[in-house]
């Protein structure tokens, strides 16, 4: 299932803080901050699709993802590639490293990482 992109936004800030009431969750946000009823709302949504949970700490909750960074953002990449580059990681690469502009020095340390994981194989 995916989010949102308000409950990605939320996701992201919940991600920094790995644990967080919703007092710290509103202060991360950039100004103008969102009300207390439109976070509760995302979070409760979030908790529907199994990427949020919150432990009872006294009267207040205290969220945490069920979703690691890592895995959401691969699923999102392994999806790019399949639907925008005909399941081909190799068209990929090629759109990005051609179309991101980047710097001799950064292309070599993508050769390296490339060399590095090739290595592991």
């Amino acid at each position: 299932m995916a989010l949102s992109n308000s409950e990605e936004q939320l996701m992201q800030i919940l991600w920094k803080h790995e644990r967080a009431f919703m007092k710290d969750l509103i202060e991360a946000y950039p100004e103008p901050k969102p009300a207390t009823t439109t976070v509760a709302t995302l979070l409760k949504r979030m908790q529907d699709k199994n990427f949020v949970d919150y432990e009872q700490v006294g009267r207040s909750r205290e969220y945490f993802p069920l979703v690691k960074k890592k895995d959401y953002f691969s699923k999102h990449v392994n999806g790019l590639i399949k639907n925008f580059f005909n399941n081909s990681p190799s068209q990929f690469a090629s759109f990005f490293t051609e179309e991101t502009n980047l710097s001799k020095k950064e292309l070599e340390a993508l050769k390296t990482l490339i060399d590095s994981e090739i290595k592991k194989k």
